[in-house]
């Protein structure tokens, strides 16, 4: 039996449970005091390397550019759109910030909506097919709950349409005379797609789709053709869709293939010969997915195989255009495209120089487009925009993330080391560092040591503006990819979960042991980090071998998994135990949660780390609760830890870039303090 003292958290609404966040958080800031000066140094660089008034990459749709604006000193961004010259010209308008952009047309400002509020997120953002009309979800409390309004972009006056307390994701039918949008259960889980029709009472909404199972999260959309609507259902391991003709919303909807439990499939409509084909990607006997096409019009007939299963190789996605389609896969270790030849059926791999990067598509909503819009990045090379051009092969660049006051990605250095598990199983290392400090194993260096290992969720090489503050003060950033994550194909993420998860916070632990053994770093030097699940890694190591850290950072974790697996009363709870577990009806999984869930095991009398827990009051996907109580029973134990708590914010902390720069400084500065850097 496990007694429970600091249960009386939970309630939000308590006037005792407020005061006592407000006194953390008093706490937090007097213990953290002395950094104030590092803090707002950190906030300066991140700030003096960001271009602060610039535009992104137009993004082609009908008859229009459409792209966003930031400008320097405000929070948020501003989604425009320019008219198009030429019908035939897919080379996006070469903007400039200081330049104005003729036939601009303002759509939403972020700045203005937000007027008046300490929180703001936007949860829906749409334009209609012909152009006329603006969808969009705002969310002023961090809860995920929009509120969906629609502009009339010819007057800039708002319509009578609004409907309350949506799911992010509504958009409109390609007709524009309807807006599909999804509501949540009390669990606050996704459960119904409903039809609005512009101009009528939402209480006349028709309901497209229920679905009662607890454990499966609903969520529609159009096809890129605008030929169906998609309703998609799923859990952690199984999936189901359903078809519905788009010019007939009201018509009956058909399943394309009845549930299977493991079984996970996602569809993308295309015209091949004059037919309706539906691609699909499954995991039906093929551990890491292949592809298949059937009649959209006989789902359940006949398959023909078009990727074929191969072992190591996971497939991902697989997106559809009229004339071509892209295939999105791993393969070892890194993310993957290929242009597929629907003639042919046959992949063309696009190749990068650098050993460790990221890739996936970007902004490609037309269906018949001449160009394929994709992203790429690493560790060192700044985020950009391309566009592959179709006919000729040639990867037009079309801009690169600035990043100023002189960086050069040749002063930084990328590389993949393999930790050994105790179970012999060879884990990835990511490091990034600067060379001017010499190479990672020269000499024990302040090293900062991230994870996450949930969901089949991959940590794939990014840049980070925020990051280089640490760089260049000579942190060796690393990441860890542990099982349980998605890098090395499905069977990494299914050795990592359920029954197997502890796998994944040793994983962790052998990572930072391989760090020290090779010289790179020692345990009086190294921090980690982990958020969400991570931050259930994060307080499972802090248990498993706190004397390997010197210092640990969960944002939003985690940390009271198995009071919350147990009540499938709390938000998210019956659909995570396919990741999880079900402790409530099975003896042998409540035995394996509690030996790992952290807030039961924290120890007395040990030696742990430093620990910052960061959270929010109205996050609904980790509750404030968790690292409230994780973080009294530490203290109660002695440990050096605190809690700051957002008091207005959800799962991904603040709203707004300065907020958000401010935020990360403040960790960073906590970090740093750790690693012996605070006058740095």
């Amino acid at each position: 039996m496990f007694e429970d003292p600091f249960e009386w958290l939970r309630d939000k609404e308590d006037a005792e449970v407020l005061a006592h966040l407000r006194e953390e958080n008093a706490h937090t800031d007097s213990r953290t005091a002395h950094l104030s000066g590092l803090r707002e140094r950190i906030f300066d660089e991140i700030r003096a390397r960001t271009r602060e008034t610039d535009l992104s990459v137009p993004v082609r749709r009908g008859e229009w550019w459409y792209y966003s604006r930031t400008l320097e000193g405000s929070q948020y961004g501003i989604h425009c759109r320019a008219p198009l010259a030429d019908t035939a010209d897919w080379t996006p308008p070469q903007l400039s910030p200081d330049t104005e952009v003729e036939g601009e047309q303002v759509l939403l400002d972020g700045n203005l909506e937000a007027e008046g509020h300490a929180f703001f997120d936007l949860g829906s953002f749409e334009v209609s097919t012909d152009g006329n009309l603006l969808l969009y979800g705002v969310d002023l409390a961090g809860d995920e709950r929009y509120t969906v309004r629609v502009r009339d972009l010819r007057t800039g006056e708002n319509l009578a349409d609004e409907i309350p307390n949506t799911f992010s994701g509504a958009t409109f039918s390609p007709d524009g005379h309807f807006i599909v949008y999804t509501t949540v259960d009390d669990a606050w889980r996704p459960d119904t797609v409903w039809l609005h029709e512009l101009g009528q009472d939402v209480a006349a909404d028709a309901q497209l789709f229920h679905e009662p199972d607890e454990r499966y999260w609903v969520g529609a959309g159009f096809t890129r053709s605008d030929r169906f609507l998609m309703i998609e259902l799923g859990s952690s391991v199984t999936s189901e869709e359903w078809i519905i003709d788009a010019g007939d919303l009201r018509g009956a909807a058909r399943v394309v293939w009845p549930r299977r439990e493991g079984v996970e499939y996602s569809s993308s409509h295309a015209v091949v010969d004059g037919r309706d084909v539906l691609y699909i990607l499954h995991n039906h006997d093929a551990l890491d997915f292949e592809l298949v096409r059937v009649d959209a019009a006989d789902p359940l007939g006949p398959t023909e195989v078009v990727i074929p299963h191969t072992p190591g190789e996971r497939l991902l996605g697989f997106s559809t255009f009229r004339d071509w389609a892209v295939a999105a896969y791993r393969r070892d270790g890194l993310p993957r495209l290929a242009l597929f030849d629907y003639a042919r059926g046959e992949r063309d791999e696009l190749t990068f120089d650098e050993t460790l990067y990221s890739v996936g598509t970007a902004g490609n909503p037309e269906w018949a487009p001449a160009v394929l819009r994709i992203g790429y990045g690493s560790f060192i090379t700044p985020p950009s925009v391309s566009d592959y051009e179709i006919a000729t092969g040639i990867l037009h660049l079309r801009k690169q993330q600035p990043v100023l006051g002189g960086y050069d990605a040749a002063d930084y250095g990328q590389r993949r080391e393999w930790a050994v598990a105790a179970d012999g199983t060879r884990v990835p290392i990511s490091l990034v560092w600067k060379r001017s400090f010499g190479e990672p194993g020269d000499s024990a260096r302040p090293l900062h040591l991230y994870g996450y290992g949930s969901y089949e969720h991959s940590i794939d090489p990014g840049f980070s503006i925020a990051r280089l503050s640490e760089l260049d003060r000579g942190v060796i950033f690393a990441v860890a990819h542990v099982r349980g994550g998605g890098e090395m194909g499905r069977q990494w993420y299914e050795d990592g979960k359920l029954l197997r998860k502890r796998n994944t916070f040793e994983d962790f632990v052998a990572c930072g042991r391989h760090l020290v053994a090779a010289g790179v770093t020692e345990p009086s030097r190294m921090v980690a980090e982990g958020g969400s699940a991570g931050g259930l890694l994060m307080g499972a190591v802090a248990n498993l071998a706190p004397d390997l850290f010197a210092g640990i950072l969960a944002d939003v974790p985690f940390v009271d998994a198995l009071t919350t697996i147990l009540d499938p009363s709390l938000p998210l709870t019956v659909i995570e135990w396919d990741e999880w577990g079900d402790p409530l009806h099975d003896a042998e999984v409540y035995a394996y949660m509690k030996s790992y869930s952290p807030y039961e095991n924290v120890r007395d009398g040990i030696r742990y780390p430093r620990i910052l827990a960061v959270t929010s009051l109205n996050d609904t996907r980790v509750m404030y609760v968790e690292p409230a109580k994780w973080v009294a029973r530490l203290r109660e134990a002695g440990v050096d830890a605190m809690l700051k708590c957002e008091m207005v914010a959800g799962h991904g902390g603040v709203s707004g870039r300065y907020n958000a720069w401010r935020e990360r400084a403040f960790e960073l500065a906590w970090l740093l303090d750790i690693l012996g850097l605070s006058d740095a």
